[in-house]
């Protein structure tokens, strides 16, 4: 097992890494007044590069006191917060603790709820990431949700409540702490061994902004007006196609597979790009999705969505659900300022298609691709006559209400695309609206 420095070094460019508060120990209590002093009170803090990008980087360190959290211990993590907020940099936290310190009772339960205020602060203001290395469990459960990204090692255990006491769980024996579990729930984004996580946070850090206010376009060799290689709709491979240098970093992979999320680079913008997987919306794929907005939208990061909806899940258990799901994807759509770009690959019908960023800067579509209220089949059985052909009732109603023609010719389509130019085009109105304005205003009208 990797002590927390070592796991610290792993991560960072060699000989990067500064570390603060590090003589710091827990103090006495009522309780343990001859408490024995561990070093940095189990958890290493400081800074460093990766990549030569600055982050600041904690790390529990199991082999002192199990990396219980006490007062001094949250404290330090706090500190650390402060400083990344205070120089708009990003935040990585190593997991591995047993859990509270029980010794210090309220005092540490007090400095532990400041790391879920500071959690909460920093949100939207600096990227948070947590890997999960080892054990965590009750209520620092909540420090990867409440963080951006979530890396997870295969063999760690992540859990609100251990998995024997859970009520009814003693029959099925499901063991719910478990990484691929965690995965498969959407609590996790990425799950591989140490080497594997390393490499994806690098991969992430390339693409990140630092802060909310950071707006760099970063370089890249890939050609801007590549063709794009793949003309399938699979729309993971278009999302790896469109990327700089096919580089793509999907987002909680394992979860809601019926929606596609992630973020890539398009001629040196960082964005984020969300694709229906599947033509019904799920609520999870829609939570899956919302997520996603919310990040972006937070650090002006533009989003693109390719569109192939035609409908809502159906099943009993949707019912319940998908009302409220949709409605917050339509709400964090509606309220993102961010560039907003929709690409219709396939289908866009009906009001699944109106929570799918229908009202975006820029609408593109492909030449097959289809924008109506419903299907062409089903709105023949309805608008027919009895002695109408309903063969010909459809193949009217399809030319008349769903061809994208139709649609560009009542301006809700901007440009009709081939597949080979996507990633041409987008670059191109990414350059035109990277200067979009959220907030103006004038002096006077100049009549």
């Amino acid at each position: 097992m990797k002590n927390a420095k070592d796991r610290i070094s792993s991560l960072l460019d060699p000989n990067s890494f500064v570390e603060l508060g590090a003589r710091v120990t827990a103090r006495s209590t009522d309780f343990n007044p001859g408490a024995k002093k561990a070093p940095s009170d189990g958890v290493v803090t400081g800074y460093g590069l990766i990549d030569n990008h600055l982050i600041y980087i904690y790390a529990q360190d199991p082999s002192v006191l199990g990396g219980s959290i006490g007062e001094m211990h949250a404290k330090k993590i706090i500190a650390l917060y402060k400083l990344a907020i205070s120089t708009g940099a990003p935040i990585l936290g190593l997991l591995d603790s047993i859990g509270l310190r029980l010794e210090e009772g309220t005092d540490a339960l007090h400095a532990f709820a400041g790391i879920y205020q500071i959690m909460s602060k920093a949100s939207g203001l600096i990227p948070q990431m947590s890997v999960v290395y080892g054990k965590c469990g009750g209520g620092l459960a909540l420090i990867p949700s409440l963080s951006d990204f979530t890396f997870m090692a295969k063999d760690a255990e992540l859990f609100v409540n251990s998995p024997n006491a859970l009520t009814g769980n003693v029959e099925t024996n499901n063991d719910t702490s478990l990484a691929q579990a965690k995965a498969t729930s959407g609590n996790v984004d990425f799950v591989g061994d140490e080497t594997e996580i390393i490499d994806e946070i690098h991969k992430l850090m390339a693409v990140l902004p630092a802060n909310n206010e950071d707006h760099r376009i970063l370089a890249d060799m890939d050609d801007l007006n590549r063709s794009s290689e793949n003309t399938d709709i699979d729309p993971k491979l278009i999302c790896q196609d469109l990327a700089d240098s096919h580089v793509f970093l999907e987002t909680k992979q394992a979860y809601a597979k019926d929606m596609i999320t992630g973020l890539l680079r398009l001629g040196g913008h960082t964005t984020a790009i969300i694709a229906n997987n599947d033509s019904s919306l799920t609520s999870n794929g829609c939570r899956k999705a919302t997520r996603l907005v919310r990040f972006a939208d937070a650090f002006d990061l533009p989003i693109i969505t390719l569109t192939n909806v035609n409908s809502f899940a159906t099943n009993l258990a949707e019912e319940d659900t998908i009302a409220l799901a949709a409605a917050e994807l339509t709400e964090a759509f509606a309220d993102a300022t961010c560039p907003k770009i929709n690409v219709i690959i396939q289908e866009a019908m009906g009001s699944a298609y109106a929570v799918m960023n229908p009202q975006a800067d820029f609408t593109m579509a492909f030449p097959d691709a289809k924008l109506g209220m419903m299907a062409a089949d089903l709105a023949a059985k309805i608008v027919a006559d009895k002695d109408d052909d309903l063969s010909e009732v459809t193949k009217s109603y399809d030319s008349l209400q769903n061809s994208i023609e139709m649609a560009c010719e009542r301006g809700y389509i901007d440009q009709i695309i081939e597949p080979i130019d996507l990633r041409r085009h987008l670059i191109g109105a990414l350059e035109v609206l990277y200067s979009k304005r959220k907030n103006f205003q004038r002096k006077h009208p100049t009549i």
